[in-house]
């Protein structure tokens, strides 16, 4: 086969996503009906059960992504501006998505027939979005009236084994204070079972036009944790584990130290924000040999499953070109909150250059949404002699949100994979 074939079918029968392709083509004997140039011809392919069929598919779902119909005030992809690649605006709810990729579905459009699959295949973990158990608070937040019933589906997941991992995005007046204590009793009440619950800060883009959504206070940070540190002393006792972690990004608006290691619970949440300050602290001294944080995905178990989304690619081909000569200065380009993380760790030895996001604008400071435009404002004001490393995270194939790639920067970069390990080892070479 060639790369554009149409794969219409997998001994005859066409499957409607990744996961039962992957059930076909694990026959010894496969038969491909391919369409090329307006032809369909079959291809016979002889191998061994369960080995690998070495296509790669376009995309991990066939048939139409479940879109999301909620219409949630504090939704990012609301806030984004205008002439983005399209696939950005896509708001997808699909639980197959979430198992092969870690997105969130909120379950307002799961089914039955849904379950039965999920059950069937053993399609765990899964993620879900809690946001409020109090069926007014959570449909007024998802703007859809199923929102108030559809967490029948958490417990019956739960019923049927499946490993579900929560989360809540808190917006400050909405959600906070005497809700979110009331989320968390519901949670130990209907959804003690839950593998891990992490409760994240609204993000809010200067794009918003919602009046309610809004920025945390570090006094409403500082709020938030004192429930989450005191939830957890309650999970403790009653279920002999935490369950409940706060983003990084709270302990950053409060002005409070981040938690022991020890206290994540071995990072089931690391991609949400959930103990990556701690993560890379590991990694960089030297306390752990492999990164700690899920790297891959489960994308990587499954035949010609495409990486898509926040796993995808990050590079791409990145040529690296140094600056000549030894001992040129290293600047590490990241975002207001990664700036805060790194500058104790790399003191005596790097500069750490805070980029401000005025793209995304609001509160937006992570480094995963840098983009081209910002970057190079900031590389303009830099010697043109430095040494500068860039986090892959703002990358997809090789772009940053804005379209841009690092070819563009007005300064050399080299790319460097956003793990603790990887940047002692740039600094190291």
């Amino acid at each position: 086969m060639l790369e554009g074939d149409l794969l219409a079918s997998i001994n005859g029968q066409q499957p409607r996503d990744v996961l039962e392709y992957q059930q076909l083509v694990d026959d010894d004997e496969v038969v491909l009906a391919v369409e090329r140039g307006g032809l369909t011809f079959d291809v016979d392919v002889a191998k061994g059960a369960g080995e690998p069929l070495g296509l790669e598919v376009h995309t991990a779902v066939f048939d139409e992504v479940t879109t999301c119909d909620n219409h949630c005030e504090f939704c990012f992809i609301y806030q984004l501006p205008p002439g983005l690649r399209k696939s950005l605006y896509l708001k997808d709810d699909d639980y197959r998505l979430s198992f092969l990729y870690g997105n969130f579905t909120t379950l307002t459009r799961f089914t039955e027939l849904d379950l039965e699959r999920v059950v069937e295949e053993g399609l765990s973990p899964l993620n879900v979005s809690i946001h409020a158990t109090d069926p007014d608070v959570r449909s007024g937040l998802l703007r859809n009236r199923r929102g108030a019933t559809s967490l029948r589906w958490l417990r019956a997941l739960l019923d049927a084994g499946v490993e579900v991992h929560g989360q809540i995005v808190v917006c400050p007046g909405i959600n906070d204070g005497a809700v979110l204590d009331d989320t968390l009793c519901g949670v130990l009440d209907r959804f003690p079972d839950l593998q891990s619950l992490c409760i994240v800060p609204l993000g809010v883009s200067r794009h918003s036009r919602e009046r309610r959504m809004r920025n945390h206070t570090g006094n409403e940070a500082a709020a938030v944790l004192t429930t989450v540190h005191d939830w957890q002393d309650v999970f403790g006792r009653v279920l002999g584990r935490r369950l409940v972690h706060a983003a990084d990004e709270y302990y950053l608006l409060a002005g409070q130290p981040f938690p022991a290691a020890d206290t994540y619970e071995g990072f089931p949440m690391h991609e949400d924000g959930i103990g990556m300050a701690r993560t890379f602290e590991l990694e960089f001294t030297g306390a752990v040999a492999t990164p700690t944080g899920v790297q891959s995905g489960f994308f990587a178990n499954v035949d010609g499953a495409p990486a898509e989304g926040y796993r995808a690619h990050k590079a791409g081909r990145v040529e690296i070109r140094r600056p000549s000569g030894p001992g040129a200065p290293v600047t590490i380009l990241t975002g207001e909150y990664g700036a805060r993380v790194l500058a104790p760790l790399v003191a005596d030895r790097a500069r750490v250059l805070a980029v401000e996001n005025r793209f995304f604008g609001g509160n937006v400071a992570v480094a995963g949404l840098l983009v081209g435009e910002d970057l190079a404002r900031a590389l303009e004001r830099e010697p043109a002699d430095g040494r500068y490393l860039l986090p892959d995270v703002c990358l997809s194939a090789g772009r940053f949100l804005d379209g841009r790639s690092v070819g563009d920067l007005p300064r050399p970069v080299e790319v460097v994979a956003t793990d603790g390990i990887s940047l002692r080892a740039a600094l190291n070479g």
